[in-house]
Parts: structure tokens; sequence; C-alpha cells
């Protein structure tokens, strides 16, 4: 069993929520700690938004800050950052440690600065930011080393396996990386250019695992127990971060610690699932709003309901769902139909 251990963070089982923008805001990173993940990771941060957020007057016109907010509840929490002059990111790490900045409303400071060297969004990499440092080294080096000589926190990153097919320089990067001041490397085993598809290489984690002496930590196609035993046998990774595989399904980080206990596990009811559905909505309803928690909780609504008969008529319905009563009335009318026809 995995004993992740970095900075003042100590991980029994290596399980971590990986950062998707527009995914993994606060209600999802505390649901995945209640269901067991270990560790969480913010939305990506800009980095120059942030800084440049900090001339504004009002705190309450910012919507940068937001995203780098850590409650007790969540922790322990990295914030992670993007961008590509190291400058920008120095400073921006300087004010999220310190958590004077205009905007602040965290209950306290981030377990770790992350630094996405891995997101493969057009309008990102066009910028030379997220996946777009792999093609520059001594870049992505010195943002790094700008940042560790500036705070106190442990400053991780999180790459993929390289550009693209013919440049999969992940190992080498790892290692600079290393040499810079990282203190752990996730790697999501697939390049830029395959962004989700086809499959994630775990010959790539083991690569960077053999070429460093900092943890490692995998990550990709990880849905089941059963993929985190594959990927850990494969790679030697010393977590892992669950992405996709906890939309819809955050009991996943249950089923894993099941596993590594040598204990049963017991999968959610088609009525536990769709409850924690609700919990899920009504949380974000009651953070966001109505209309722009609902709006937003549409899509988790729709990754509980997969499996089930009658998923693609309720999701139908999901996508009009104007209240937290209508989301409930179209999971009852499925559940029932679910237990007519077993």
């Amino acid at each position: 069993m995995p004993d992740l251990k970095f900075g003042s963070v100590s991980l029994k089982h290596g399980l971590m929520l990986a950062p998707m923008a527009g995914v993994t805001d606060t209600s999802f990173r505390i649901l995945c700690r209640r269901a067991g993940a270990e560790y969480t990771v913010s939305e990506m941060v800009s980095a120059k938004a942030l800084c440049f957020e900090q001339k504004m007057k009002k705190a309450g016109a910012v919507r940068t800050a937001p995203l780098a907010t850590v409650t007790c509840q969540e922790a322990p929490m990295a914030v992670q950052l993007f961008g590509s002059d190291p400058a920008f990111m120095r400073e921006a790490a300087i004010l999220l440690e310190s958590g004077a900045y205009l905007g602040a409303s965290s209950e306290l400071p981030p377990a770790a600065i992350d630094i996405n060297m891995g997101c493969p969004v057009a309008k990102v990499v066009g910028n030379g930011e997220g996946s777009a440092l792999m093609k520059s080294p001594e870049t992505a080096a010195a943002i790094v080393r700008a940042i560790k000589d500036a705070i106190h926190l442990p400053v991780t990153v999180k790459i993929r396996a390289g550009w693209d097919e013919h440049s999969k320089n992940a190992p080498e990067l790892a290692k600079r990386l290393e040499d810079a001041g990282a203190d752990l490397i996730t790697v999501h085993g697939r390049t830029r250019q395959q962004f989700y598809a086809p499959y994630s290489d775990n010959r790539v984690i083991a690569a960077v695992k053999r070429a460093v002496r900092i943890p490692v930590v995998g990550n990709g196609d990880l849905f089941t127990a059963a993929d985190v035993k594959r990927m850990r046998e494969e790679t030697g990774c010393d977590g892992v971060m669950i992405a996709r595989g906890a939309m819809g399904n955050p009991f996943l980080f249950a089923e894993i610690i099941a596993m590594d206990e040598g204990l049963s596990y017991t999968p959610p009811t088609d009525e536990e699932r769709l409850e924690l559905a609700m919990v899920h909505a009504a949380d974000m309803v009651a953070r966001k709003g109505e209309r722009v928690g609902l709006a937003e909780a549409r899509k988790h609504m729709l990754w509980y309901c997969k499996g089930l008969r009658g998923a693609s008529t309720a999701r139908e319905a999901l996508t009009h769902a104007e209240s937290l009563a209508a989301i409930r009335a179209v999971f009852d009318e499925l559940l029932e139909r679910n237990q007519w026809e077993s």
C-alpha cells in the first residue's frame, strides 16, 4: 500500500483528486474528500489574472481569486497555477501562500502550489502555457525555480508524456524539474496531441519514476480499483490522481481504499448514487445561487445517471431542469423505471 509523503502532506493510500476545469469546484472536492479522496487540487488559476486582479478596487468584482479558495473540508488541497512567465508565477505563488490578496477567502493556506504543464486546451497552449511548456524545458524549469525560491510550500508539477508522439520527453523534463526544486511530479500518460484518446501509456509513468527521486503520481484512465492496481504494478508510482473516473462516481475512492485494506466493497445502490447527486446539486446551488448552481450542476447530474436504464431520456429532462425539485422528479422517475424493470 502506498504511503505518499511530501512537505507536511502524508497520504496513506496516495489517493488524489485531479484538477479539472469546470468540474472540480469546492462542492465536488468536498464530496470526493468525504468519499475517501485524501488530497484535492483546485481548478486552474491563471497566475497573470490573479496578479492583475490586485489592481482592482472592489473584492466583489474579482473572478480569479475565488478559484483558489481552500476550505477545511477539502484540505489538504493544492492550488494549481498556470502561466508561462516565471515572474508572474512567482508573484501569484507568493500571494497564495500569504493569503493576503484581493478576493482571498480561504480558511487555511494551500498544502502546495501545483504548476499546470499538462492542460491540452488550445487557448491555453496557444499562449505557451499548460502542456506547451513541455516544448520549453528551460522555461518550465525556470518557473519551478522561481516559485520554489520564493515560498515555503511544496511545489508540485503536473505534466504529460510529451507534446506529441515524436517528443515524449516526460522523463527528461521531470529530472529538470526535480533539479529546479519540484517536490512531486504527476504524470498523465498521454501526449498533448492525444488529448484523452486513445489510451494512457503507463510505460511513460514508469520511466519518470525511474528518472527521479521525488514522489511520482500516476494519472490517466483510472476508472476502477483494478485500473489503479494495474497502474501501481506497472509503474511503481507513489500515488494516483483520479480524474474522469470520479465524475458521477466519487464512490471510486472508497472502492480503492477497500481494495488496499483487503475489505469487501459493495457498490452504491441506484438510490444511494442519485441521493448523493442531489446532495451535490444542492451544495452547488447553496454556494453559487440557483441560476449558476443549477447550470453548472446539470453536467454532473448526467454523469450520475450513467449506466441506469432510461438514462438517455433522463438526460434530456435534466438538461432543462430549472430547480432542485425538477431534478428530484427526474431521478424519482428514473428510479421507479429501474425498479420496475429489474
